[in-house]
C-alpha cells in the first residue's frame, strides 16, 4: 500500500473526536443575551453579549443604563480591567460544562464572586452574585443569539491546506457531533465513534477499527487496527485560534516499513 493510502486512512479515521472536548471548549455563555427583570433581583444592564477571543478568553459587553466591557481568559489568573469603579480586575474560572466562576476585585481585594450557570437547553443563563455583607442577589438571561452548546474546535469543514502539507492529497474533511459523546464522520469511508475507549467498525476502509482518546481541549490521538494488530496512531492538534488543524500520523505499511507524515488543514 502506497504511503499516501496510509495517512489517508489514518485522515478519515482520527477527525472522530470532536464532542469529547466540549468540557474543556470555548465559554458556554458565549452568545447574546437579554435580561429578563421579572425573574431577577439585581438588574444591571439589559443586554448581554459573549463572544470568544484568542487564547480561550472571552469579551464580554454588557450595555443599558450600566455598561461594562473587557476581555479575560479563563486561565484563573486575573485580568486588568479598566473603567468600572466597583472592580479593576476580573477573574474567571471554568467549573463544568454548564459553569463559570467570576471574581471581581478591587486593587486585589475580592468585592464579590459571581456564578454563572447555564440551563439544561441551553436558553437560560443565571448569574447569582454572592458579597459580604449583602444577600446573594440573582441575574437571569435570555438566550437571543449564538450558539447553545459550548463550541467545539474540531467540528466542522476542513480542507488540506498544500502550501503546508508535503503530501498534497487535497482532503476535505467533514465531522458532525452524534448526542454528547459522539460524533459521524463521512468521506472516503465513514464511521460513526464515541469517546468511550471502545474500538469502532469503518466502512469502506483498509483498517477495521478505531479507538479514539481526548488529550486535552484541542488535542485528541486515535489508534487504528486491522485485526488485532495497531497499524498506525495519528495525533491532531486544533490551533488556539480554532483556524488550524495539523495531524502528525505514524503507521506500518504492510510492508512492515515504518512511516511518519505531518498534515496541515484550515477551517472552511
Amino acid at each position: 500500500m502506497p504511503f499516501g493510502g496510509l495517512i489517508r486512512i489514518g485522515a478519515f479515521v482520527m477527525l472522530g473526536l470532536g464532542t469529547g472536548f466540549q468540557q474543556g471548549g470555548a465559554d458556554p455563555r458565549v452568545g447574546t443575551w437579554t435580561l429578563s427583570a421579572a425573574q431577577s433581583s439585581l438588574t444591571p444592564a439589559n443586554k448581554l453579549v459573549i463572544v470568544s477571543s484568542k487564547d480561550d478568553g472571552v469579551h464580554v459587553v454588557m450595555s443599558g443604563e450600566n455598561h461594562l466591557d473587557f476581555t479575560a481568559k479563563s486561565d484563573g489568573h486575573d485580568s486588568p480591567l479598566a473603567g468600572t469603579p466597583g472592580f479593576n480586575q476580573v477573574r474567571l474560572r471554568r467549573v463544568d460544562k454548564k459553569q463559570v466562576e467570576v471574581t471581581e476585585k478591587k486593587d486585589g481585594a475580592v468585592v464579590a464572586i459571581i456564578r454563572d450557570k447555564i440551563s439544561p437547553d441551553g436558553n437560560e443563563l443565571t448569574t447569582t452574585t454572592m458579597a459580604t455583607g449583602r444577600p446573594d442577589q440573582v441575574t437571569v438571561w435570555i438566550r437571543t443569539g449564538g450558539a447553545k452548546v459550548p463550541h467545539d474546535p474540531f467540528s466542522g469543514e476542513w480542507s488540506e491546506d498544500l502550501g503546508k502539507s508535503r503530501m498534497k492529497q487535497g482532503m476535505t474533511l467533514k465531522i458532525d457531533p452524534v448526542g454528547r459523546d459522539g460524533v459521524h464522520f463521512a468521506g472516503d469511508f465513514s464511521y460513526t465513534a464515541h469517546f468511550d475507549g471502545k474500538q469502532y467498525d469503518l466502512k469502506n476502509s483498509r483498517n477495521d477499527t478505531v479507538q479514539l482518546q481526548a488529550v486535552d481541549a484541542h488535542t485528541v490521538d486515535a489508534v487504528y487496527r486491522r485485526g488485532d494488530q495497531i497499524t498506525q496512531r495519528d495525533r491532531w492538534i486544533v490551533s488556539a485560534d480554532g483556524k488550524q488543524l495539523t495531524l502528525t500520523s505514524s503507521g506500518t505499511l504492510e510492508s512492515g516499513q515504518r512511516l511518519m507524515e505531518k498534515l496541515t488543514f484550515t477551517k472552511q
